[in-house]
């Protein structure tokens, strides 16, 4: 007999086939019974598969401990943020070592400089005279998830608005909380959304909810101290395309209604001193132009894409802001995408995008009007900056956050009218790191169509880039969100056993601009994919690693992106991380009774009414292109209460990989039990869960201590 273990046996699913038919196409789904997580047998699959993954993956406990161990070595697990002003406090947050979850704080301000409240904080974190607003270790107590939806303070800093998440279902039940006192009022709100908005006296909070298919469509009035069955709904968006959203103005002047689908906005806004007021549209909707408002005290200010796809900046008067009154104060520019702007009593604050970096500038206040803009200088050849909480209109300062791939987060107060960078802190990285061991760079990976696409690069400067550098390769790719440069710890632990961490920055993201956004989406989403095969192709080409040394990581739409390549090159890639992924999209996609799919078809399409969509969705959705062929190893993570990506897609898509795959490569499947998309909510847990991953990538690497 043979004394070497014998290997754990993978979970089979059964397969129970259901016949989808569109566009005369008939696909035979074997695994959509897997949706039902009601029915005992999905639960007990998905539990196998947990043991299985844990039999698979026990060998890499050590190094699992290794990693976790680094992780809370090198935080500062005791430290507050940098406080800001909002009317006569400092608010901030702050831990403490061994505690899962923030306690969110505030101080009577005494000046315009931020109290320094020592290294830290004073005893246990708490600095003197500190009142706390919420801690959510006592609230989250045994609870297996915690979540905040909103804590705002009122305008008068009387009260509290805030809410809780206990399951990871991103359903939330808003409380108000007496700051005099310390006491919650009877006030109980169930069922609501992200966000609220106080009205300025503080009478009324404006809060969301969602439809059957978890979209938040209205606004609520609550007037403190009744019954929510009183509650009065104050705006209905019917559409199913669009998701509304609510906040106060800077000033306090207005309630702001947005109103936005993935092509075209709308804004409401409604008069915060007469909550009982109705809110008046700005601009109604035009399709294919979006517009965001900013409250400039006399006048609006209006970033919008009416007649350049990059945003321009414009101008509106307060009494008749429709779009035939805007008048133009930046032009908008092929060479630059603008993204926002924060409006103060003497100056804004513009947020672009160029060159593939995020920028700041100021546009100084001139008499009735608005300067040219000054952008700020910062010195690395790679970086992120961005706006920070600035919710005060008087505010002569403003806060941002940089940071790079080689420098942890650092926040800075700038001096408007100096024009100084004020430091107010960096991320300490504690352990012993010493960051000039870390070097940054650019990379350009030639696409199949001659693209360029920008390869961000970050290694440890000793190690040799000699054709077997272990490499992780990350990407995302879709809803213009951009991958911009940053500093996590955990990232540490693979930097520092030799791996060369690189960001694809691939069409469909928004890294450089609008068009780089159109060129990965709809009919043009293959470009994502081949974007990414051709980053993981070019790093081989100069010779830095071999096609094994090479594992692949994204989540959410970025795990379509993880999806789409195993099926489209499965031997550029020695293992794959698959992190809540969009694995089953075309199945999503062809139901408007789930969660999010009327809101996506403006990204992907709508295979339901045109056959051109759904053939060329079909070409590429990772489930349905799963073929008997040798695929590397796969991770995939879910969470049973995921409301964005349902855990029923990469369970689906493991259980096919298992029946049809040639290669005897493991599948993994990991799911959370007690999350939704974010994962697990404790800062301790989640550290946990990284290191399991991270363990898991670094054995896939050949890497094992």
């Amino acid at each position: 007999m043979s004394d070497q273990p014998q290997q754990p046996q993978p979970p089979v699913a059964a397969r129970k086939p259901v016949q989808r038919v569109h566009h005369g196409d008939t696909f035979v789904d074997d695994y959509e019974w897997l949706r039902d997580k009601a029915d005992p047998e999905v639960i007990g699959y998905l539990e196998a598969e947990n043991a299985y993954t844990q039999a698979r993956t026990a060998r890499l406990e050590p190094l699992r401990q290794q990693i976790f161990d680094e992780i809370v070595t090198r935080t500062k697990q005791t430290d507050l943020s940098v406080p800001y002003r909002r009317g006569g406090f400092w608010y901030y947050s702050r831990t403490v070592e061994g505690q899962q979850y923030s306690i969110h704080c505030r101080l009577p301000a005494t000046g315009d400089v931020p109290p320094t409240i020592g290294e830290d904080g004073g005893e246990e974190g708490a600095p003197p005279g500190e009142q706390v607003l919420l801690d959510g270790n006592r609230i989250a107590a045994d609870s297996g998830f915690f979540a905040l939806g909103t804590l705002e303070p009122s305008p008068d800093g009387t009260l509290l608005a805030y809410s809780l998440d206990l399951t990871g279902d991103e359903r939330f039940t808003l409380r108000l909380k007496d700051l005099t006192t310390g006491e919650d009022l009877p006030d109980t709100v169930a069922g609501v959304f992200y966000s609220s908005a106080w009205s300025a006296d503080a009478s009324a909070v404006f809060y969301l909810t969602v439809d059957d298919s978890w979209r938040p469509n209205r606004v609520w009035r609550h007037l403190v101290g009744t019954d929510a069955s009183e509650d009065v709904v104050v705006f209905t968006e019917d559409d199913e395309r669009y998701w509304v959203g609510i906040g106060l103005t800077r000033n306090q002047q207005a309630i702001e209604i947005s109103v936005a689908s993935k092509l075209t906005s709308e804004v409401w806004l409604l008069d915060a001193h007469a909550p009982l007021s109705e809110p008046v549209v700005v601009q109604p909707r035009t399709e294919g132009v979006e517009y965001h408002v900013e409250h400039a005290g006399d006048q609006l200010l209006i970033v919008h894409n009416s007649n350049e796809a990059n945003f321009e900046l414009s101008s509106a008067p307060l009494d008749d802001p429709g779009a035939a009154n805007w008048r133009t104060l930046i032009p908008g520019s092929a060479e630059r995408r603008l993204l926002s702007v924060d409006a103060f009593a003497g100056h804004a604050m513009l947020y672009l995008r160029r060159e593939g970096l995020t920028r700041l500038a100021v546009l100084p206040r001139t008499g009735a009007g608005f300067g040219a803009p000054e952008e700020i200088e910062f010195d690395e050849p790679l970086y992120t900056v961005l706006p920070g909480n600035n919710p005060d209109w008087d505010a002569t300062g403003y806060r941002l956050t940089f940071r790079s791939l080689v420098t942890p987060d650092t926040v800075y107060d700038y001096a408007v009218p100096s024009k100084e960078l004020l430091l107010r802190k960096r991320q300490p990285v504690l352990g012993g790191v010493d960051l000039a061991d870390y070097v940054q760079s650019r990379e350009w990976a030639r696409a199949g169509d001659g693209t360029l696409v920008p390869l961000s690069v970050v290694r440890r400067v000793d190690v040799a880039l000699d054709g077997n550098a272990p490499v992780v390769l990350y990407g995302y790719g879709a809803y213009e969100v951009s991958i911009d440069p940053n500093f996590p710890i955990p990232r540490l632990s693979l930097l520092d056993r030799g791996v060369v961490f690189v960001i694809a920055h691939v069409r469909g993201g928004g890294e450089l601009g609008r068009h780089w956004y159109d060129q990965g989406k709809m009919l043009a989403k293959r470009n994502t994919f081949t974007d990414f095969v051709a980053a993981a192709e070019h790093l081989v080409r100069i010779g830095w690693t071999r096609p094994e040394r090479i594992v692949a990581q994204g989540g959410s739409a970025g795990g379509l992106l993880m999806g789409a390549v195993a099926n489209l090159a499965p031997r550029a890639f020695g293992g794959i991380v698959a992190q809540v992924p969009f694995v089953d999209a075309l199945t999503t996609i062809l139901d408007p009774s789930l969660p999010l799919t009327v809101t996506e078809w403006e990204e992907w399409g709508n295979p339901l009414a045109d056959p051109e969509v759904y053939a060329y969705m079909k070409s590429y959705s990772p489930y349905e292109n799963v073929e008997a062929k040798d695929y590397p190893a796969i991770l995939a993570v879910t969470s049973l209460n995921d409301t964005r990506v349902l855990y029923v897609e990469p369970a689906k898509w493991v259980a096919k990989l298992r029946a049809t795959a040639t290669d005897p490569a493991p599948v993994l499947l990991k799911t959370e039990m007690e999350a939704g998309h974010g994962g697990r909510s404790g800062r301790y847990d989640a550290w946990r869960e990284l290191s399991f991953s991270l363990a898991w990538q670094l054995d896939v690497l050949g890497i094992g201590k």
